[in-house]
């Protein structure tokens, strides 16, 4: 009987041998055909069901993440309790309040809520107008001491700045610092309709477009970002509903400026001009209102639709919470994800963490330490479902609507996180096998010249990974 059992043990460990030997010989043919001369990949793959590796290529190797970056900022803040709670944006006043009148001042404590957009302010200006008072004899005030001045994370591009993917980093932003314009045709060869969102005078428009008129050019929205002016220049051929994009500088002042706009158009006057100085901490100061966007809302955005800034306020939260301190700068933030790495079993003195977004170049992480965030991420209840809702679905939503599309093996099968930039293309998260089981996978292409062939290669391995069972 004992000979038997033996027997049978024996051809198990030899099916799944043959099983695991046919998915690396797959995986390996991909490897060699589809991919690009040159260029360099890293893959690891990891049955979360069983602790298998299922398939390892040069799986330490370091690389540029890109944006699979936000993976790492997302879970080692998740992976602390305060890491849920919502981001905050405070009114504090300072005074005695008489009649109709706050003898005192007024000062909003940014917390780096990076989804606080119109509607919000809205929100947070009917809050103060149900306040007793429409008089101010002091200021206006915007506390912006959570973090530093520098507005940009190590290694960002200069030349990117009026993009709307390189935020101008402040505890205060209104709608990311970024302004929408929408353009409406008129009359052929007359200007457009725009229409601005956030609406403030903080900036100024030119419109420079002509309605059906190709000789204008291409539509577009600009800036004097040179000179750091916000001056906006919307200019070429509206054929039908357009509409750009454009960072304002100075997102504190931007926030500020179109607050004491809209609280005036409610009847609220004072005797200065609105400030940025710190609330002091001395017991005379009352919190009067507040407005919280929960922490999901801003995975959700951070992770589905890739958006740095809500991983650099992530960032931010992280160092908060670490330090406890304000002022803070990138470095607490970095040192608390360093120091997660340490937990997860790897040395930190290995990889280079720069941002929390990815944009920068200076990071430098390998498969083996993503697939080690993402093991862990699923060991964490809480953590796992709060990051798993949030990762594009393959052939569904977010960075992957348009990839493995419906009827292809990994249509809704692949949950994952993308990453893009310049010559960088990679893909980390989970994916479900046919056999049932999860498993945490990342791939990581370097010094690519097509990304759709990065791509491409990325998704077969996914699709290989899901079909082939042991």
């Amino acid at each position: 009987m004992n000979k038997f059992f033996f027997f049978l043990l024996c051809l198990s460990l030899s099916l799944a041998a043959r099983g695991q030997s046919r998915l690396s010989d797959q995986l390996d043919q991909l490897i060699t055909q589809r991919l690009e001369m040159g260029s360099d990949v890293g893959i690891l793959a990891v049955d979360l069901n069983t602790g298998d590796t299922l398939y390892r290529y040069r799986a330490d190797k370091l690389s540029r993440p890109a944006s699979t970056m936000k993976l790492v900022t997302t879970i080692t803040t998740l992976a602390r309790p305060e890491g849920f709670e919502p981001f905050r944006t405070e009114v504090w006043s300072r005074g005695e309040v008489r009649g109709d009148t706050l003898h005192g001042d007024l000062y909003v404590v940014g917390g780096m809520d990076p989804e606080f957009d119109d509607a919000a302010l809205d929100t947070l200006v009917a809050r103060l107008s149900a306040l007793p008072f429409r008089t101010l004899t002091g200021r206006l005030y915007g506390d912006v001491s959570l973090r530093d001045s520098v507005y940009w994370g190590a290694g960002w591009s200069w030349d990117d700045t009026p993009y709307y993917y390189q935020p101008y980093l402040s505890p205060l932003m209104l709608c990311k610092g970024v302004l929408t314009v929408e353009a409406r045709p008129t009359a052929p060869g007359d200007t457009a309709t725009l229409r601005c969102t956030p609406a403030s005078s903080y900036y100024t428009l030119r419109n420079a477009t002509a309605t059906r008129t190709p000789s204008a050019g291409r539509f577009s929205v600009s800036r004097n970002w040179l000179e750091n002016g916000n001056e906006v220049l919307v200019q070429g051929n509206v054929a039908a509903r357009s509409a750009g994009t454009v960072i304002i500088f100075g997102s504190a002042e931007f926030f500020l400026h179109t607050l004491q706009e809209r609280l005036a158009q409610q009847g609220f006057r004072w005797s200065a001009p609105y400030a940025l100085a710190e609330l002091p901490r001395d017991g005379a100061e009352r919190l009067i209102a507040l407005y919280e966007t929960p922490i999901q809302q801003v995975v959700d955005q951070l992770i589905k639709e890739s958006d740095n800034l809500n991983a650099e306020a992530m960032l931010t939260r992280l160092g908060a919470i670490s330090s406890g301190g304000r002022h803070l700068s990138a470095e607490e933030g970095l040192k608390a994800i360093r120091e997660q790495i340490k937990e997860l079993g790897h040395d930190p003195e290995l990889y280079r963490v720069a941002d929390g977004c990815g944009l920068s170049n200076y990071n430098a992480v390998s498969p083996e330490l993503l697939v080690s965030y993402l093991h862990f991420a699923y060991s964490r209840t809480d953590l796992f479902r709060s990051l798993y809702k949030s990762l594009p679905v393959a052939g569904v939503d977010g960075t992957l609507e348009y990839r493995m599309t419906k009827g292809s093996p990994g249509y809704q099968n692949v949950h994952a996180k993308t990453g893009t930039i310049s010559g960088i293309s990679c893909l980390a998260g989970y994916l479900r096998r046919a056999d049932g089981h999860l498993v945490a996978f990342a791939i990581m292409n370097q010094n690519v010249r097509s990304s759709r062939a990065a791509r491409l290669l990325q998704d077969a391995l996914c699709e290989s990974l899901i079909q082939l069972t042991n």
